[in-house]
């Protein structure tokens, strides 16, 4: 049985608070009077100690930080009010998690003052975990606090961390309150300060209505584009809950949803009933081993071609030669373009404007075995990863000058931008990519050009073979 009892879903806009946002937290009178709901059920959960997890501590893409001081303390100075907060930690509550963390080949990791000076980054509480603690400070909650950074590992990952959690709150016998701090689309109006997206509403309606139906597995799945194109900041938050949730019976309750200020705001409840439900662990990594096993099962000459590529120089260390009999665009002369991605993340992209060696075939395989180990932006792959890696690549058609960005279009043509000796290229067809401008200010960035620099303009059309 979990000693977790009670869980939920946070947001966390300084603005709520009277000290912050004075008139203006009037707005958002529906959230309020939902957090407070929410504090006086965890103090109804019994809970003796809280967890909390922010999007806005430090957040690593490879695992999992935990605040590991003794005591943890914050404010709210930059947000220009006079609210301090102080915590005691529990180091063996969060000593436990790391471990149940690393049983499922998760790396996480405490951090004190010593480390995070060594990493650049602080162990003061953030935002995110500060003003749901506001309400649980005005309701009399006086408990010890763990505060966990969001991580930006995959889905399936987040989730068995949240299963670590569970197991070691099981382990450490205090009874726990899990919160997921978050807020939703940061893009529902035209006049958000993230800009606007239609696909702000739909991401909001999707999680809301799923929670509310106890659709985990529809979180889980919920496309990665479509979040990105939302700006949210608390679906990994929720998902890492979720995994705490994992066989646990519960019953779900959406207290209120608002985005007054173009940014969206749940408070929602996970009360547990007793009992057991269906997991979901093993069945979600099953499926992503099957998925990632029917795209290799249909995939082309070319990106199969880049697959055995890095596989052996990964492995071996030694390059192969391509079977240039077997497909005539193996023949031809053109750059190439290989691009990496693992569990919806890009993992690495390396390419050539223009051919540089005799063939296509050649092309691939020099620019896989870059991209797997040659971009600056990753560490080189690991054998462990060979079998999670998804494969494109893109052959580009010749570049034609254009004179202005109404001759372009981002899921037609690529584009490259010149000045003097600086350029940059970037792709079409890219997933958070909606606009010319996006597509043009990136290439700017990626050459180091600034924005009112003048530049030459080309476009390019490319075929991509997944």
């Amino acid at each position: 049985m979990s000693n977790i009892v009670f869980y939920g879903v946070a947001p966390h806009p300084p603005i709520l608070l009277p000290e912050v946002g004075g008139a203006d937290s009037k707005k958002v009178d529906r959230t309020f009077t939902a957090m407070q709901k929410f504090a006086s059920q965890i103090i109804e959960s019994g809970a003796e100690i809280v967890i909390i997890i922010s999007p806005h501590g430090a957040v690593f893409s490879d695992g999992v930080a935990i605040t590991g001081s003794v005591t943890t303390s914050g404010d709210l100075k930059q947000f220009r009010a006079d609210l301090n907060f102080k915590y005691s930690n529990d180091p063996v509550l969060v000593n436990e998690i790391i471990q149940q963390a690393g049983k499922r080949g998760i790396a996480a990791l405490a951090i004190d003052d010593y480390l995070a000076g060594e990493y650049g980054i602080t162990t003061r509480l953030d935002h995110g975990v500060l003003v749901p603690m506001y309400f649980l400070n005005r309701a009399g909650v006086d408990l010890p606090v763990v505060p966990v950074s969001m991580s930006m590992l995959p889905f399936e990952e987040l989730y068995a961390f949240g299963a670590a959690i569970k197991d070691a709150c099981t382990r450490h016998g205090k009874k726990a309150a899990l919160i997921a701090s978050g807020d939703m689309s940061h893009r529902l109006t035209p006049d958000a300060t993230a800009g606007y997206s239609e696909k702000g509403a739909v991401f909001d309606r999707a999680v809301v209505d799923l929670l509310a139906k106890k659709d985990f597995r529809g979180i889980l799945n919920i496309d990665l584009e479509l979040a990105e194109a939302a700006g949210e900041c608390g679906l990994r938050s929720i998902i890492m809950m979720l995994g705490a949730a994992d066989g646990v019976k519960v019953d779900t309750e959406v207290l209120s949803y608002e985005g007054p200020f173009g940014v969206g705001y749940m408070v929602a409840v996970l009360k547990p009933l007793g009992g057991e439900s269906e997991s979901l662990l093993e069945s979600i990594f099953n499926e992503r081993a099957e998925k990632i096993g029917a795209q290799r099962a249909g995939e082309s000459e070319l990106v199969s071609l880049a697959r055995m590529a890095l596989e052996r120089y990964v492995r071996e260390g030694k390059k192969i030669y391509p079977d240039t009999g077997s497909s005539p665009v193996l023949e031809e002369k053109a750059g190439v373009f290989v691009s990496l991605k693992k569990h919806g993340q890009l993992r690495g992209c390396i390419g050539t404007i223009m051919p540089t060696t005799d063939n296509i075939g050649f092309e691939i395989i020099n620019n896989a075995i870059s991209a797997g180990t040659g971009d600056p932006r990753f560490e080189p792959v690991e054998p462990g990863e060979l079998d999670e890696l998804v494969y494109s690549v893109d052959v580009l058609k010749p570049a034609e000058p254009i004179n202005n960005m109404s001759q372009l279009d981002v899921r037609r043509y690529g584009v490259i931008v010149r000045s003097g000796r600086r350029s940059g290229l970037l792709l079409p067809n890219l997933e958070g990519i909606d606009t010319v401008e996006q597509q043009v200010s990136i290439a700017r960035q990626k050459a180091g050009i600034g924005p009112d620099e003048p530049v030459q303009l080309q476009r390019f059309e490319v075929v991509r073979y997944y």
